[in-house]
């Protein structure tokens, strides 16, 4: 949903254009066969309840749906994911456009990378990024630009747009969440896409950093929430409380202290000044962290769309010519409120 939301965002600024959305999807004979035939990957973004929530949004909102792009040919793609890019795609003019944190480069990575295989090989979004297959690339930030360029892509095609959805994190300060000054635990679904977990050691962990605090857990999504919530019950204190619903900045917003493993949702604590945990090393996390531009990445990315759409030569020769200029946001009297009430 982070991805469907975010290319709506998109989409809104570009109201002049006849806007297409597909859910993410592949070319490849064994992924498809896998689909079709096994619940291998039922756990991952290809999966069919991904794609149903994905459309639901999308009928929601009364936008235009063209699954697996077979109904129009089209003058521009833009992309959360060059993973899975079909070849039949890569003539036309494609952007790509961050929509969270990637997973960690490992040497297993870098082999699937010198080997050239298919960086869905990883089972991982390790590669996501670094393909260099789209002709421009919108990061979060400049540690992110430069992290993509190392893992892969060309730094001359990496543009700092922000990233949709965590670009205006002062926003959540005032919610009406109704509980506060509680150690918050955001979890990830490694172990529903196949990943090892000792999910007890990691209660346990929560439980010792928060010492006495209450505690509580918000699920990701793709989780089996029954087993989730066995666990916790079992591990953490009997006032834990346990979501798997509801609006997870708000919830890091009211929290004293947050405690991720591989979630992008650490970038929230980060940018509210929140103590954070991580799988990912702080000073690292800190450095890539995406910019706060008010919410005007959307608009930012719409406007590289625009600009390269017009662009009537050779796509490859975009980048080596265009001066991209962000947008400026006003720093509105609602603006001054939020930065009071967070400093």
């Amino acid at each position: 949903m982070n991805q469907t939301i975010q290319m709506h965002q998109i989409a809104r600024e570009l109201p002049e254009y006849d806007c297409w959305f597909s859910h993410l999807f592949t070319d490849s004979p064994i992924i498809n066969a896998a689909i079709e035939h096994t619940t291998l990957i039922n756990g991952t973004i290809l999966g069919e309840q991904f794609k149903e929530n994905s459309e639901n949004y999308l009928r929601s909102h009364n936008l235009q749906i063209d699954y697996r792009a077979e109904t129009n040919d089209y003058d521009l793609v833009v992309y959360c994911s060059d993973l899975m890019i079909p070849e039949r795609m890569r003539s036309t003019k494609m952007i790509w456009v961050q929509e969270g944190m990637v997973d960690k480069y490992t040497v297993r990575s870098k082999v699937i990378k010198t080997l050239g295989l298919p960086p869905w090989f990883c089972c991982n979004t390790s590669l996501n990024g670094a393909s260099n297959i789209c002709d421009i690339y919108c990061t979060a930030s400049e540690g992110y630009k430069n992290y993509f360029s190392k893992t892969g892509s060309d730094l001359s095609k990496m543009i700092v747009t922000g990233m949709p959805n965590y670009d205006n994190l002062k926003q959540f300060i005032n919610n009406d969440f109704p509980y506060h000054n509680y150690v918050m635990v955001a979890t990830s679904d490694m172990r529903e896409t196949y990943r090892i977990e000792n999910r007890p050691a990691f209660i346990k962990k929560a439980v010792k950093i928060a010492n006495g605090r209450q505690l509580l857990f918000k699920l990701h999504p793709n989780e089996k929430y029954d087993r989730a919530e066995a666990e916790i019950r079992k591990y953490a204190p009997a006032d834990t409380l346990i979501f798997q619903a509801g609006n997870t900045n708000e919830m890091i917003a009211n929290c004293e202290e947050l405690i991720t493993q591989y979630s992008t949702v650490v970038y929230t604590g980060i940018a509210l000044g929140k103590k954070v945990h991580s799988y990912f090393e702080l000073k690292e996390l800190k450095r890539l962290s995406p910019i706060q531009n008010g919410g005007t990445s959307a608009r930012n990315i719409a406007n590289v769309c625009r600009d390269f759409l017009e662009f009537s030569g050779p796509k490859e020769d975009f980048v080596k010519t265009y001066k991209f200029r962000p947008v400026l946001f006003k720093y509105t009297e609602a603006r001054r409120v939020l930065d009071a009430v967070s400093a």
